[in-house]
């Protein structure tokens, strides 16, 4: 049976209005409905965001001998090369039609915590080939994550609770935030032929915050078990971030808030994007909050380590490395 098709309309919350009820009522409602919205006047330049996608561009320009180099590694950082990603199994005749890079928090290997299964030191290309590469994206992950906190204080009171909730030590104290670099070569997608940019899949963590480069390609799917299902376009807004809410944001919340299905459909044009996708620690036991369950509505997903749960959404969803020849 065909998927449907329609636009889709988000909320859009802007981080410097000062009337935090009316903002908190707005995003609850996003939360409810899809679990996306948009959210402007979050405080990162747009002469900056150009600058990191111009040297996102710069490292997909690179031969892939050079970008091989690079390959990811068993910490999930690096590259991750076209058909490399299977999201949705089900539909997908072969892998996601992109190529990405992963850059996670950075730790020395001397670090204790560098043991860690999602921490460590990340790879870098050659500063004698991209000059200055490094040192944009370690200021973008570190101001993206303002970003993140600013809106998790939304997220929080919208759930009734303080609005440092996620700030603890255990949530955003020492957060799993990967940064991931994409790139859509051109292909167009045919979802009759199982031919996907990136297929349908919910992300795994708190919360991702999305940068565009103006292309479309984004749908969403508010009902992931209507027959057919319906997607709708999210447009790019200018100088905004795409917000959406992870797995472990919906089992906190009891399904409250919505961990909504999404996928990427290629249209010819080259197409980069830069999710940044934050979960708690490690160690953190994601369970149902005080504040989403009752007598009425008891909790509906055990408990789950962060850890465990990531590793296991990574290793379902790429390919093994040991299909590669190294260079």
């Amino acid at each position: 049976m065909a998927d449907c098709k329609k636009a889709s309309n988000l909320n859009t919350i802007d981080l410097s209005y000062p009337d935090i009820p009316t903002s908190v009522s707005l995003l609850k409602q996003a939360c409810m409905d899809s679990g996306f919205f948009y959210v402007t006047n979050h405080g990162i330049s747009e002469e900056f965001m150009n600058q990191v996608f111009t040297q996102s561009k710069n490292f997909f320009d690179l031969p892939l001998e050079e970008k091989m180099k690079l390959l990811r590694n068993e910490k999930h950082r690096g590259y991750t090369p076209v058909l490399d990603e299977l999201l949705d199994p089900a539909n997908q005749r072969q892998g996601d039609h992109k190529e990405g890079f992963y850059i996670g928090v950075e730790l020395p290997e001397d670090d204790p915590e560098a043991q860690r299964t999602f921490y460590g030191p990340n790879l870098w290309p050659d500063s004698d080939i991209l000059p200055g590469w490094r040192q944009t994206m370690e200021k973008y992950h570190q101001q993206a994550m303002e970003v993140v906190k600013k809106t998790a204080r939304l997220i929080a009171l919208a759930l009734d609770l303080d609005a440092n909730f996620f700030e603890q030590q255990e949530m955003l104290g020492k957060p799993i935030a990967v940064l991931r670099l994409l790139h859509y070569p051109g292909q167009v997608s045919e979802p009759a032929k199982g031919i996907y940019g990136a297929g349908a899949h919910s992300d795994y963590g708190l919360i991702t915050l999305l940068a565009t480069d103006g292309v479309s390609g984004l749908q969403i799917c508010k009902d992931k078990d209507a027959k057919p299902r319906v997607w709708e376009d999210v447009q790019p807004l200018k100088g905004a971030f795409v917000v959406n809410l992870g797995d472990m944001l919906e089992r906190w919340s009891n399904g409250i808030f919505r961990s909504t299905l999404h996928r990427v459909l290629g249209n010819g044009q080259r197409r980069y994007s830069i999710p940044y996708f934050v979960e708690p620690s490690h160690d953190c036991v994601v369970e149902c909050l005080p504040t989403c369950q009752s007598r009425e509505n008891p909790p509906k997903y055990p408990r789950v380590k962060c850890e465990a749960y990531l590793l296991q959404r990574y290793q379902d969803t790429h390919a093994d490395l040991s299909t590669y020849n190294k260079p």
